[in-house]
């Protein structure tokens, strides 16, 4: 506990190993300025968030492009400030948590980008938090490496990735901080230390503080940001227009004010990412009660090819290149597998995938293991030619309306027994892995994330509220879905072994999946319980 002239700063976390290296007492002060000075502010966007919520899920005030920012999107004369050193080229980008492990494979990757992830692929245990926060410590000071329980030590090569970082969102607190007894932004918690600890030392090295900004639902999060990030460069004498952040749009309110996110941020901003999952989560959570012209189709057969999809990316692209910012495509999850021929027909689909959205303008893609890092490289290899990125493909063809990224519809597909099951099963695996620590987790060959727990829920939340009927004419309902749920569990833990928390996920899937309301995990009893030592 630290206490200042007007504050109380208290660590309730067990400051073990190096990790007063993290949590010295300038950085804390420094954690504590940007909380104190930001913290009614976000407290107000988050109820707004909540207030627009309930507006959509009653139909009270659609949702469309906004009047009053007219002016902004119309106005082709503003641009974002120039591409930073290190982000001229990201055609390849590979995103995973800060573990050690992790850390150096994905500087060696070959890929341009990494995203150290902070948020869905890191379960926010206080170790997982800290820990990664001194790993890109040293990863920034090539003072890392790896051993492997074989004995085979890695170092960093000679040409790593560029490190962007991806702090919590707004939504979230770290609640082993706590200034005068009330927990600090989670958000703030991993921008300020790694901002704190690591910018000059990055500027000295030629790149800079970099960052991607996750669950952004509007302009006005945006500039709480921006007004962070000039906040943080003053107080610590690094130059205005130092720090680079490219915005996820994940959610649907964001992908209606592209134009207006990118402007809050100009002289900070440097692209825009089609965040895919999220993406869909959003669409369900707001407008799920909207029957069923808004009802998806299985997972799986929600592709980034169906029309809303496409209208969504497309619009991306457009936006960002008449403004001069990166357009960065979605995740290729894939994890090889030992069966060739399993990965022969993974590898096809990636192709495609990164084939089309080369194809769009995209600037680059991200992928999940090293093993995709040469397919994603070679198709944007072939469209780019000697260019780092594909800025002058203004896509002037593009013409989106409300209508087009509403159209979930158009989507078409079936919702399938095996489909229902499929989302019960990845949902109860990820939830035990996510409350053992493990936020990136390897399921059916293909990397999950906490994005994956969200819209596998609420998937099936939706499909009973609204009887949606199977292949074979059958509709689901409450006790069906709680006999597939019951067979899938019997199922997993029979692989899995005792060594797990099947129980635990089971009760939180039931809590989130199966109530009459649609809750965040992070509001529900199961997960105070079970999660003690995390966000």
């Amino acid at each position: 506990m630290v206490d200042r002239l007007n504050y109380r700063i208290e660590v309730t976390g067990p400051v073990e190993g190096r990790f007063a290296e993290i949590l010295t007492p300038a950085a804390l002060d420094f954690l504590a300025k940007l909380d104190n000075t930001f913290a009614g502010r976000r407290r107000e966007l988050l109820d707004a968030r909540r207030v627009r919520r309930e507006e959509l899920q009653s139909g009270e005030k659609p949702l469309g492009f906004l009047p009053g920012t007219r002016r902004i999107r119309e106005d082709r004369s503003w641009q974002v400030a120039p591409t930073a050193p290190g982000l001229e080229d990201r055609r390849v980008e590979i995103t995973g948590p800060t573990d050690r492990k992790m850390t150096v494979n994905a500087l060696n990757s070959g890929a341009k980008v990494w995203l150290a992830d902070f948020e869905d692929a890191t379960s926010p245990t206080w170790h997982n938090v800290i820990d990664g926060q001194i790993n890109l410590y040293d990863a920034i000071r090539r003072n890392i490496d790896f051993t492997t329980d074989a004995g085979k030590r890695y170092t960093i090569g000679d040409d790593p990735a560029t490190i962007v970082a991806r702090p919590r969102g707004w939504h979230l607190v770290e609640k082993h901080i706590r200034i005068d007894g009330r927990p600090v932004s989670a958000s703030l918690v991993d921008f300020g230390l790694y901002f704190f600890h690591n910018a000059r030392q990055l500027l000295a090295r030629g790149v800079g503080p970099y960052f991607y900004l996750p669950k952004l639902e509007n302009h006005l999060e945006a500039r709480l940001w921006n007004d962070v990030f000039l906040m943080a460069q003053r107080e610590l004498g690094v130059p205005r227009g130092t720090i680079r952040a490219t915005v996820l749009i994940e959610t649907i309110t964001a992908a209606f004010e592209m134009d207006e996110i990118l402007y809050e941020l100009r002289e900070h901003a440097a692209g825009l990412n089609a965040g895919r999952w999220d993406y869909i989560f959003s669409l369900i959570k707001n407008f799920a009660a909207h029957g069923a012209d808004f009802v998806l189709p299985d997972r799986a057969q929600v592709t980034m090819t169906v029309p809303f999809m496409r209208a969504y990316t497309e619009l991306l692209v457009s936006t960002c290149h008449q403004r001069g910012a990166h357009a960065i495509g979605g995740m290729a999850a894939f994890i090889p597998s030992k069966d060739p021929s399993v990965n022969e027909i993974a590898a096809e689909k990636v192709r495609a995938d990164k084939e089309r959205e080369a194809g769009d303008g995209f600037d680059g893609s991200w992928v999940a293991h090293p093993g995709l890092v040469p397919i994603c490289r070679e198709v944007f290899d072939g469209v780019l030619g000697g260019w780092p990125n594909q800025l002058g493909k203004l896509r002037e063809d593009v013409h989106v309306t409300a209508e087009d990224l509403l159209d979930v519809a158009s989507a078409g597909g079936e919702v399938t027994e095996a489909g229902v099951r499929a989302n019960i099963n990845v949902a109860l695996r990820y939830v035990d892995a996510w409350l053992r620590g493990t936020g990136a987790a390897a399921i059916h060959n293909l990397m999950e994330d906490a994005a994956t727990a969200e819209i596998a829920r609420c998937q099936v939340w939706q499909w009973i509220r609204n009887g949606t009927k199977l292949e074979d004419g059958t509709a689901l309902t409450r006790e069906l879905a709680v006999e597939f749920l019951d067979d899938e569990l019997a199922s997993v833990r029979a692989e899995l072994g005792s060594e797990n928390r099947l129980g635990d996920a089971y009760e939180i899937f039931t809590e989130t999946a199966l109530g009459e309301k649609l809750p965040s995990f992070l509001t529900t009893g199961a997960y105070a319980r079970y999660l003690t030592d995390a966000r």
